[in-house]
């Protein structure tokens, strides 16, 4: 049973008297616990809703079209509270912050409702069979898994959890049922790279092609790991011998099943020192959200918007800035000198900002913090307008990791803000703004 907190004006729920504050005990025959069960019953034509106000219970029919909303709101999204994580991975992000930022950003959830509602993985530790039982019915798809590694042994020590080395038993049984799997591999050296990579590869092809992907990934390392597992980031050379291993077994499956299944995140060509593959090898970029191929896509996007001609009159001249992490500099850079080739009457500055918050060794441009962007463009020539990623803020567009608003950074900076998303051509156009317009 949820509680409805709000029932939107006009809806069908509100047309047929329920109110906020009642209590939604089952729809049909099935009890409501979450909002798995509420979107999967609720997808009928015709339901029947029971309900509570006080201490009396009563039923509502309601007619609609298949999948339709009928206008219920609750506290929460999953209308529940998180399933927190139960394990202590060796290599776990959240570990490793420091101290004094939001709240929210130290809870570890570990939901397999969040992996179908916003791609979450999930360890599956968090899991019983009844849970699993669930998904199949309601053919929840796709479900992101942490795998890590398929050696039942070596994933209980990584995750200091006394389940995770059974739960892998569940892979077998989605897959069975037609559930898409995504894996991802968090890359630990020394620990579960070199022939338990070769092992976990050999291994999870059996669940092909249900699982339809794997990314292997370094593990993020920050600057505050004080009494935490003694990991250590790759060296080029290492990098490179990941990527030969992945490379290797993604051309043999590719030349076995017609797809490559196994890709190294952007992060291990970048360490490497080695070319991004081209864009055909990834496939259609399903790990593309676990930073594999999304250096690649963004290049590519940017420079199809640039095949449209330039004006034959230049524009006004403009100077424009640019900040992103050191991972992505390289490729932004690139793209900011075939922009002003192609436009001379731009401008355009790229700045490279070093993540101080959590550590140079990391280098992704979403967790860029305000504070060092304010600190490192201090001074810098900025031009009309900085643009920034997107990814630097919290879901909310509100706010940066540290706390600072995009509008403190803007007044501290002395310039104009706009944040650009995870697509090159959005970047190009942002850049060409003014000469669109006129």
């Amino acid at each position: 049973m949820v509680e409805i907190t709000a029932v939107e004006p006009r809806s069908r729920a509100a047309r047929c008297g329920i109110r906020a504050g009642d209590v939604l005990l089952a729809i049909g025959e099935n009890e409501i616990s979450d909002v798995l069960d509420y979107r999967f019953y609720l997808a009928e034509e015709r339901v029947t809703l029971t309900l509570r106000r006080g201490g009396k219970t009563f039923r509502k029919k309601i007619k609609k079209e298949r999948y339709d909303d009928i206008g219920l709101l609750f506290e929460t999204a999953l209308m529940d509270k998180k399933q927190s994580c139960r394990n202590k991975c060796i290599f776990c992000f959240i570990d490793q912050l420091p101290k004094g930022m939001r709240e929210s950003l130290y809870f570890k959830d570990d939901d397999a409702r969040l992996s179908f509602l916003h791609g979450n993985y999930l360890t599956l530790t968090n899991l019983t069979d009844a849970d699993v039982d669930r998904i199949i019915k309601m053919h929840i798809s796709p479900i992101n898994v942490s795998v890590h590694t398929t050696n039942p042994e070596l994933r209980v020590r990584m995750m200091a959890n006394k389940r995770a080395g059974e739960v892998l038993t569940y892979l077998d049984r989605l897959a069975a049922a037609g559930i898409t799997l995504r894996a991802q591999i968090v890359l630990c050296r020394g620990i579960n790279d070199g022939e338990e990579l070769l092992r976990s590869m050999r291994d999870l092809p059996r669940l092909y092609p249900a699982l339809d992907s794997v990314s292997v990934v370094p593990a993020g390392l920050t600057a505050h790991r004080e009494g935490l597992y003694p990991l250590t980031a790759y060296t080029a050379a290492e990098a490179a011998a990941v990527i030969r291993a992945v490379e290797s077994f993604a051309e043999a499956h590719l030349a076995a099943h017609g797809s490559r299944l196994v890709y190294a995140a952007d992060e291990l060509y970048l360490r490497a020192g080695l070319p991004l593959p081209a864009e055909e090898a990834y496939e259609g970029y399903p790990q593309i959200e676990n930073g594999v191929g999304m250096l690649r896509s963004f290049y590519e996007e940017a420079a199809s918007e640039l095949t449209a001609p330039a004006p034959q009159e230049g524009g006004k001249p403009r100077t424009l800035s640019i900040a992103t992490g050191v991972a992505s500099a390289p490729m932004i850079e690139k793209i900011a000198r075939e922009v002003a080739e192609k436009h001379p009457h731009l401008s355009i500055h790229v700045y490279t900002v070093k993540n101080h918050w959590f550590g140079e060794s990391i280098t992704v441009s979403g967790l860029l913090t305000g504070h060092d962007i304010a600190e490192q463009l201090a001074g810098r020539e900025l031009g009309e307008l900085l643009l920034l990623p997107r990814n630097t803020l919290r879901a909310d567009g509100d706010l940066f990791l540290c706390g600072m608003t995009p509008s403190e950074l803007s007044e501290r900076l002395g310039t104009g803000i706009r944040f650009i998303g995870e697509d090159g051509a959005e970047l190009v156009e942002a850049l060409l703004s003014d000469d669109k317009e006129g």
